[in-house]
């Protein structure tokens, strides 16, 4: 396959990676200073080339909400931020169980528990751990979606469990570049997430790990983060854009909206393809804030072909079938490799059971309610 946009250095660079080479940071500097339009272009014929048309889509629970040690200056789950929040100790499995069947309805195909604290403990809190497994296992049991985890910091020990328990993926993003990192969390540093992203991958998981962008990093961190994320070897990418919330220091800095352009966007998507020809770029928190509605397809037209469908943590999604009608429009299909379902049957449902029906939306909702 020959690519040819007359543009010498995406030329290059697209030659090079559909021979099987990996670029660098130099090649990836260089690329984010290309016209958009024809970046995110090379960046479509890349993924065409080594994927298969679809996008994959995962949804999340919020299965432990709030009072997290941590400090990350862009959550609202952190012990040390006022956000208004509610909280909550560690779901039943059931609920869990409920929020994944709801998941694999709206046509996720994989499900993450998501805990957001430095860690669950194995050996501090082995009740805790307990459950945890429990709902791994009744999500694996009980319905087709993939089963991921996002746990926090693990032992090797954790790391081997959650493998023989069967977690597809674990979840631990690196937020941004080593030498942005400092500015944004002072509680814990890269490389510990860099080490438990090594000890799951060494279990046997599959990583998921990736970025938050508009958090008034330099282009230069954005190209970091994902040299970084070469160096760690993962095989889902998601992108996050920061949606500020109140209360947090970045909530305080930046307001209403992140610190990065829809061009910026639009161009690092596709500079990450190229960067991790094989992986899924996944599309995840703050797009629905950060780009306009009739905007929305346009990381899928720049080589994104994952996403994160419902909602999120503390903040709600865009319902399914928005998001499946977003891929249709750049001319790709919904992934049904684990999950079949009728994409017809999901977006006829429409928005406006889209607060309460989605995977984190129905746990949170029913662990406040007692539902």
């Amino acid at each position: 396959m020959v690519y040819e946009t007359g543009n010498r250095t995406i030329d290059d660079a697209v030659a090079r990676v559909l021979d099987g080479e990996t670029l660098d940071r130099t090649d990836g500097l260089a690329l984010l200073a290309q016209p958009v339009g024809e970046l995110a272009a090379a960046a479509d014929a890349v993924r065409a080339r080594f994927g298969d048309d679809t996008v994959d889509a995962c949804s999340i629970v919020n299965a432990k909400a709030g009072d997290c040690a941590e400090d990350c200056g862009f959550c609202a789950q952190s012990v040390h931020f006022d956000t208004g929040i509610d909280t909550y100790g560690f779901l039943d499995p059931e609920e869990i169980l409920r929020a994944a069947k709801r998941a694999e309805r709206d046509g996720a195909q994989r499900f993450g528990i998501v805990v957001a604290e430095k860690g669950v403990s194995k050996e501090h809190r082995p009740e805790e751990w307990a459950e945890v497994l429990r709902a791994i296992r009744l999500v694996r049991e009980e319905t087709d979606v993939e089963a991921d985890a996002s746990l926090g910091i693990l032992t090797e020990e954790e790391a081997e469990i959650l493998a023989a328990e069967g977690i597809n993926h674990y979840n631990h993003n690196i937020e941004t570049s080593p030498r942005f990192f400092p500015e944004i969390v002072d509680s814990h540093a890269f490389e510990d997430r860099v080490r438990t992203l090594e000890r799951a991958k060494a279990a046997g998981m599959d990583l998921c790990a990736g970025v938050i962008l508009g958090m008034g990093e330099t282009p230069a961190d954005r190209v970091e983060a994902a040299i970084a994320l070469q160096e760690i070897g993962v095989s889902s990418l998601p992108v996050n854009v920061l949606n500020p919330v109140a209360g947090t220091p970045l909530g305080e800095e930046f307001g209403d909206s992140a610190a990065i352009t829809t061009e910026a966007l639009i161009e690092t998507i596709a500079v990450y393809r190229l960067l991790h020809p094989h992986a899924r770029v996944r599309l995840t928190g703050g797009r629905e804030v950060n780009l306009a509605p009739d905007e929305q397809h346009l990381p899928f037209e720049a080589g994104a072909d994952g996403v994160l469908t419902g909602d999120y943590l503390t903040t709600a999604g865009q319902s399914p079938g928005d998001d499946i009608r977003a891929i249709e429009r750049a001319g790709l299909a919904p992934n049904m490799d684990a999950n079949a379902f009728d994409p017809e049957t999901v977006k006829a449902r429409g928005t406006e059971d889209s607060g309460v029906e989605t995977a984190a939306g129905t746990a949170t909702s029913n662990a406040e309610t007692g539902d």
